[in-house]
């Protein structure tokens, strides 16, 4: 499958990867409706689920080539190469927009969620009772998670392992946003936030030959916090894709069912007209994080009004969907011409 894909594939496939990790970082967003409007999910499943016993074995002694041919190793690593570049570059660009143009930004994501609703269901011909069950289980599930009340931060070692599990369900469940599940888990800031510009900082001492952070209690209980939570994140990476693999082997169309059923039930976290409610202490003022930046609690949605920035974000709306259906027409014309 790897040895197979030209220049122009690996190039796109970093493209890809850069288009789901600025989707993961993104509360709201699933990087793994990207990966299933792109044509990869299946075999990002896949290729997760062969890190197993076998691949560390073959790690374990040494095997190194054989390990990386065994877990697909250029796709996984073309794929996570444009995650990191994202998250160090496209997401940076990301948080600028929805500072300056949030409105326009959640309606191009809205649109594209749509679009990938049209995409995914088209060509979907297995509607029975049970697929129909499963989506409409998936859309509740979808929608219910929006609508759900944050907790507190909470920095439990066990808890932001889990948290870490709970987290990668946005790469493999599409529909299903990580970011905003730390939200809900009252840990984004935590984990997303503070853990990881305290790795920045550290970096930045080591390569400036200043040691003294070890004696930084908080800095030091930040990057156990990260480390705990990227174990965890790993973890539930493998865990999950284990378990997607088995059911869509055995389940696909139920499995697909309840996947379009979530991204569905998605509309309601990215619904562009919505109001950003922030963190309050018991006086009334605003929690800020360790950057100084405000601390989101939830959303407020509302119905817009008819005036002319309405009619300019269902503008963006309908660029998010034309995206989505740019990239079908792109993935049929790149199949005709390899066929």
């Amino acid at each position: 499958m790897q040895s197979t894909r030209s220049f122009k594939d690996r190039v796109f496939l970093v493209i890809k990867g850069l288009a789901m990790g600025a989707a993961n970082k993104v509360p709201g967003v699933s990087g793994g409706v990207v990966a299933f409007v792109a044509g990869f999910y299946e075999e990002f499943i896949y290729s997760l689920q062969r890190v197993n016993k076998t691949a560390f074995k073959l790690l374990f002694n040494g095997r190194f080539s054989s390990f990386y041919r065994y877990i697909n190793g250029k796709f996984l690593g073309l794929l996570f190469l444009g995650m990191i570049v994202s998250y160090f570059s496209v997401s940076k660009l990301l948080d600028y927009l929805i500072v300056h143009y949030e409105l326009y930004v959640w309606s191009t994501f809205f649109g594209m969620i749509l679009g990938s609703i049209y995409y995914i269901s088209k060509d979907f011909k297995e509607w029975n009772r049970t697929t129909l069950v499963a989506l409409i289980l998936g859309a509740i599930a979808g929608i219910s998670v929006s609508f759900l009340d944050p907790a507190t931060e909470n920095d439990n070692l066990f808890f932001v392992f889990f948290c870490g599990i709970i987290s990668v369900s946005g790469m493999t469940l599409p529909g299903f946003s990580g970011s905003f599940i730390l939200i809900l888990l009252g840990n984004y800031v935590l984990l997303l936030v503070d853990s990881v510009n305290a790795l920045y900082d550290t970096m930045f001492d080591i390569f400036s030959g200043n040691f003294e952070f070890i004696h930084n209690t908080y800095r030091i209980r930040m990057l156990q916090v990260l480390a705990v939570f990227t174990l965890g994140s790993v973890a539930g990476l493998v865990t999950f894709s284990h378990i997607l693999s088995y059911i869509l082997k055995h389940y696909k169309f139920i499995t697909l069912a309840t996947i379009m059923g979530f991204i569905i039930g998605s509309l309601g976290v990215v619904w562009p007209w919505k109001k950003t409610i922030y963190k309050i202490d018991s006086e009334g003022v605003t929690i800020l994080d360790s950057t100084g930046k405000q601390i989101i609690a939830n959303y407020q949605r509302y119905l817009p009004e008819l005036n002319t920035e309405t009619y300019i974000a269902i503008v963006y709306i309908a660029l998010g969907i034309l995206i989505v259906l740019g990239l079908e027409w792109y993935g049929e014309r790149t199949r005709q011409i390899k066929i």
